[in-house]
């Protein structure tokens, strides 16, 4: 492991495997670097692997103060790593959290990303439900905080959207909460008040998406509910967005699936290095289903 230092300070521990081009991923709230595993095995025959831990996943450090912890600091975290590691640019893949954190770098750094792979982001994205995703958010600070990580993590990985995983693979199921369990109770807590109760809402960001000309695939599983109508409204707005699907898929799609998520991923990168990633044809969007309603005029 190396440690890379935050624009704040923070120690932010993180792994390189593999020679080539560079590939960042970033864990979603409930993972660590290490749910990027059957990703790094696959990729680094290829790619420069990087992984890290984000503040308040030891063994990076966890600050006390919820103020530590933000969506713009993410992003700075992200390219604190990269820093370290040397690399100008890089493929950004991160899900669900790091999805968020990838998109955001893309929007606030586009120089930096050689493309961005956005899965699994979209919880409390949809404006009638921010309310709700906020109070979920203070409820999961709460239980972690007064019950502790192990009990947190037992119900918190009971969510609707982790059904499809822990009936299609019960043992990586198994690890992936026994991971969960491992963590920092004060940075998981921290990293639900400070960051994904206090991010904006991807609605919000109508005019910067549109603006977003870095190659970006929107990837989801078909079981990830509060994801997928985010997921469609990116593609709509940003004009370098292609939308892939995984059928039969919750949230944890690295995991659950494995092999067809680094299959869509690779493919994606190759095009994306081509240099002939395409921009969507504004004629595509046009008011009408068939066309032929110019015609009748």
């Amino acid at each position: 492991m190396a440690i890379a230092l935050s624009s704040d300070d923070v120690k932010l521990y993180y792994e390189t495997t593999g020679e080539g081009e560079p590939i960042v991923f970033v864990h979603e709230f409930a993972g660590n670097m290490r749910s990027w595993e059957l990703q790094v095995r696959h990729f680094s025959r290829r790619y420069r692997c990087i992984t890290f831990n984000a503040r308040g996943y030891p063994p990076s450090e966890v600050p006390e103060a919820v103020s530590a912890y933000s969506q713009a600091q993410a992003v700075r975290d992200i390219i604190a790593v990269m820093d370290a590691a040397h690399v100008e640019k890089a493929h950004i893949v991160g899900l669900s959290m790091g999805g968020f954190a990838a998109l955001h770098l893309g929007l606030n750094f586009p120089e930096r990303a050689l493309s961005l792979c956005v899965a699994g982001a979209g919880y409390g994205a949809e404006p009638d439900r921010r309310h709700q995703f906020r109070q979920e958010s203070e409820a999961s600070a709460d239980v972690l905080l007064s019950q502790g990580m192990e009990a947190f993590a037992l119900r918190y990985t009971q969510g609707p959207t982790r059904q499809p995983f822990k009936h299609s693979d019960p043992r990586g199921y198994e690890e992936f909460v026994n991971m969960m369990k491992t963590h920092s109770a004060l940075g998981s807590a921290n990293t639900q008040l400070g960051v994904q109760r206090e991010r904006p809402s991807l609605y919000e960001l109508g005019d910067a998406l549109a603006k977003l000309q870095v190659p970006t695939l929107i990837l989801n599983g078909d079981e990830d509910w509060p994801c997928l109508a985010p997921g469609l409204m990116l593609k709509r707005a940003i004009p370098s967005a292609a939308l892939s699907i995984i059928p039969n898929c919750g949230h944890t799609i690295n995991l659950e699936a494995a092999d067809e998520f680094n299959r869509v991923v690779g493919g994606f990168m190759a095009y994306a290095a081509s240099g002939r990633w395409p921009m969507r044809d504004p004629a595509t969007m046009a008011d009408t289903i068939t066309g032929m309603e110019q015609a009748r005029k």
